[in-house]
């Protein structure tokens, strides 16, 4: 199984403008795909039943890939999209974030439609990550956008749009990144706090998914430099991964440790990472 990661380049990061693969040891194995529709790739998501592993392109469109690298399928350009993270919903559609619009929109799996907006424009500040809860609601981290405008916090969705709650956690703490959902249920998001600030605090900060409670926070405890956290996924063995600045940096969930970088490589500024 390669770990793959999306490599920002552009206003997100000097990075490579590429996904890039690694072995289960944190060696580079090169460019996943070499194909000219990946631009300034940003969120990953594969796929149980097929496999494919999609991809959101800064070139305004999502691509699904087989195992070889090769594009499957594709929405062409949609103009304006700008997508950021992106998902499986429990109806299986791919849900992605759309960063200059606000919201999120879901694509059927196969990307022969237009997609269909699932919540209102604008409405969060900036879209930092989301997961579903598994009580079908949608958890939406709120974080800071480039123009420094936002609220960090995660936001609380029922089924069919209705906001339960605009700020689900409460946290002065917190300036999301990215969130997912753990095996157990609760909370998980990465947070850079003050964002962008060079002597940032960076943190993986867990929550109840009951009330919002902070229920720990994990750092990386000098054993990774940890710098701009943003994509996060649970391995199959069950740690926790977060892509950084340099780096992929790898927890042991249930106690919570750092256990290093497991991948080292000079200007990855990673976006997303999935395991493929």
């Amino acid at each position: 199984m390669r770990l793959l990661v999306t490599s920002a380049t552009g206003a997100n990061g000097n990075g490579y403008g590429a996904l890039l693969a690694f072995d289960d040891g944190g060696r580079p194995l090169g460019i996943f795909s070499n194909d000219a529709r990946i631009a300034d790739p940003r969120g990953l998501a594969v796929e149980r039943e097929t496999g494919l592993l999609f991809l959101n392109s800064g070139a305004d469109r999502i691509l699904a890939f087989d195992l070889h690298g090769k594009i499957i399928r594709d929405t062409g350009p949609i103009k304006g999209l700008n997508p950021g993270g992106g998902i499986f919903g429990p109806d299986g559609r791919y849900y992605v974030g759309l960063r200059s619009a606000r919201t999120i929109m879901a694509f059927s799996s196969a990307l022969d439609d237009g997609g269909e907006y699932t919540l209102p424009l604008d409405i969060v500040p900036f879209p930092r990550g989301f997961a579903f809860g598994r009580d079908g609601r949608l958890l939406l981290a709120s974080g800071i956008g480039p123009n420094g405008e936002g609220d960090d916090t995660i936001v609380a969705i029922a089924p069919g749009g209705r906001i339960l709650s605009p700020r689900f956690v409460r946290d002065r703490e917190l300036s999301p990144l990215d969130l997912l959902i753990a095996p157990n249920g609760n909370i998980i998001v990465c947070s850079e706090r003050p964002f962008g600030a060079p002597d940032a605090i960076t943190t993986v900060r867990e929550y109840d998914s009951n009330d919002g409670r902070l229920v720990r926070v994990l750092s990386p405890n000098g054993r990774a430099e940890f710098r701009r956290p943003r994509g996060l996924r649970f391995a199959p063995d069950g740690h926790l991964y977060c892509v950084a600045q340099d780096e992929v940096v790898s927890f042991d969930y249930e106690s919570g440790l750092c256990l290093g970088a497991i991948v080292r490589f000079p200007r990855l500024n990673g976006q997303a990472l999935a395991f493929f």
